[in-house]
């Protein structure tokens, strides 16, 4: 056996060797991390209606009649599970530009069919992507276990979000991609990014789980904006300038936003972290960045 091969042979064994621990140690950051979520929610609940209320003011002016919102059901990229989502779609001329909309911890829930449509009354077609397959919580517990499912299986996760992508993209003639999401969909929004590369035009994520590996980072080819709390245990302003930095290192384009004084979800207008200046401010930053890399049709006269 040459020099070569016996390095080689030793290299694979080597990782080999080193693939049990490194799985352990993804997990056990995993449930960290869920952890952490459910100390932020441990006195949360999700208010049925205080979504529609508030984003009743927060859009009124935006400009776009909708012309469909539906519940569908589409088939996952690897061909398999059905994939539930809530579809909304603005009327007028063809849009070509969407949206894929990741809820948060609580699920498909009607907060995030509100958002949903209040991207499509600012031109946008917006598909709400269910990684929950068809549950919602309303109660912490439910949640954590929800949530700790869809972490465990990363695979079928990404697969149920880039189905959603062919969906807009191949089915609807969508030709600028976004992706925005909220806690849980935070995260998956940045992963949802770095999974379709430059088939993303923009992503934007919300006080989601964070990936500071250089490595994995560099995949990252569509704008990024992320929004963040200074007060969120879960993920702490230290963790957020890690992530800026390893951005900025690789020469990404990133806007990274803190609101001091505010904890997380606090742009969620039915949980009892809600703050409406900070939520208004990150809500219109969101609609800039989005109309920089998106460019959506000019609302009607």
């Amino acid at each position: 056996m040459t020099i070569w091969r016996v390095a080689l042979s030793a290299f694979a064994i080597a990782t080999y060797l080193a693939l049990p621990a490194l799985v352990r140690a993804d997990e056990a950051a995993t449930d960290a991390y869920v952890e952490a979520m459910m100390k932020e929610h441990a006195t949360d609940s999700p208010v049925a209606g205080a979504s529609r209320s508030a984003a009743d003011d927060l859009h009124a002016d935006s400009g776009f009649a909708i012309a469909e919102e539906k519940a569908i059901t589409f088939g996952d990229a690897k061909g398999g599970a059905q994939v539930s989502g809530y579809l909304v779609w603005p009327a007028g001329a063809p849009v070509r530009s969407g949206i894929i909309v990741i809820h948060e911890w609580w699920g498909l829930n009607d907060h995030i069919r509100v958002m949903a449509r209040a991207l499509a009354q600012h031109g946008y077609g917006a598909l709400a992507v269910d990684l929950y397959g068809g549950k919602t919580a309303t109660a912490p517990e439910e949640a954590k276990s929800l949530m700790a499912a869809a972490m465990a299986d990363e695979s079928k996760t990404l697969a149920r979000l880039q189905a959603a992508a062919e969906l807009l993209r191949e089915q609807r003639g969508v030709e600028r991609l976004g992706v925005i999401g909220w806690c849980f969909g935070g995260g998956w929004a940045l992963r949802t990014g770095l999974s379709l590369g430059s088939q993303a035009s923009a992503v934007v994520m919300y006080y989601g789980r964070l990936v500071d590996d250089e490595a994995t980072l560099a995949g990252m080819q569509a704008p990024l904006l992320g929004v963040f709390a200074e007060q969120d245990g879960g993920i702490p302003v230290a963790a957020v300038r890690r992530f800026e930095a390893a951005l900025g290192k690789l020469g990404k384009t990133a806007e990274i936003k803190v609101y001091p004084g505010v904890d997380h979800a606090f742009a969620n207008p039915s949980g009892n972290r809600f703050n409406a200046p900070a939520a208004t401010d990150a809500w219109e930053r969101t609609l800039a960045f989005f109309a920089r890399h998106l460019a959506p049709k000019t609302p009607p006269s």
